[in-house]
């Protein structure tokens, strides 16, 4: 276990699987006490197990980060576990890839409410917290979507930008009380999600694009994610971190 995060308390949400729980487990590895937030409270206590069994502080909560009310209560019940509230990662997202004409209002308002306002959900949940405990680090997930334009991906691309540009406003807003706020935005990252859902010849096309040369890891984004939430980034904030092996400098 390293140590960069010791005595800190994250949370991370969409954190049973992929990107969310590689992230949590590398912020336990580095002495952080990790809450793992998920739709559904089983798929998170899953995910904290292992990092308890892997020798780190974990535990499982369910929350839907679309709701306001349920969102600022379960970040004020790990305040008040563990008396103290430092970093937060607003990873989770719910999204569909379709055309234009295909978009209904029941998918894009899941997005929406996911991935943009759950986003500012978070961070009005934990800024409170964080100020009491001497300031923190809210790290968002945005995506190289968000420079590119994506075919079948609107409302996706919409809502990244969208978290790009809520990121900068909280950091000027945040900062007098020692709140900083960044953002990640990766290219395509190799997971399982991924894997079932693109086809092997755009896996291909997106590698042949990337300078250099492949997917991304969950590990390449969780450790971008450490930088910013832990003291290495101290006078880091409003920033996006591009972390997509060069593609959208090759694509621009």
């Amino acid at each position: 276990m390293g140590g960069r995060l010791k005595g800190r308390v994250a949370a991370v949400t969409g954190a049973s699987r992929g990107l969310g729980r590689a992230t949590a487990a590398l912020l336990a590895a580095e002495g952080a006490i990790v809450a793992l937030l998920d739709l559904k409270s089983h798929w998170a206590q899953a995910a904290a197990d292992e990092i308890v069994a892997a020798g780190g502080q974990a535990l499982g909560l369910g929350c839907d980060v679309s709701d306001r009310e349920a969102l600022i209560a379960t970040l004020g019940s790990v305040n008040d576990q563990f008396g103290r509230f430092d970093v937060l990662v607003n990873n989770a997202m719910w999204n569909v890839y379709e055309p234009l004409a295909d978009i209904r209002p029941e998918s894009l308002d899941r997005m929406i409410g996911v991935g943009f306002s759950g986003v500012i959900w978070g961070m009005q949940a934990a800024a409170p917290l964080m100020a009491a405990s001497g300031g923190g680090s809210i790290v968002n997930i945005a995506s190289v979507s968000a420079f590119l334009g994506i075919p079948n991906g609107i409302a996706y691309c919409g809502v990244k930008a969208g978290v790009t540009g809520l990121t900068r406003a909280a950091a000027a807003e945040l900062g007098s009380v020692n709140i900083r706020v960044n953002a990640v935005a990766p290219s395509t990252v190799d997971t399982e999600g991924v894997r079932r859902v693109v086809s092997e010849d755009r896996i291909a096309k997106r590698v042949d694009q990337t300078p250099l040369g492949r997917l991304g890891s969950t590990d390449d984004i969780a450790k971008a994610v450490r930088y910013l939430a832990c003291e290495d980034s101290d006078f880091v904030t409003g920033q996006v971190l591009t972390v997509d092996g060069g593609l959208a400098t090759a694509l621009s």
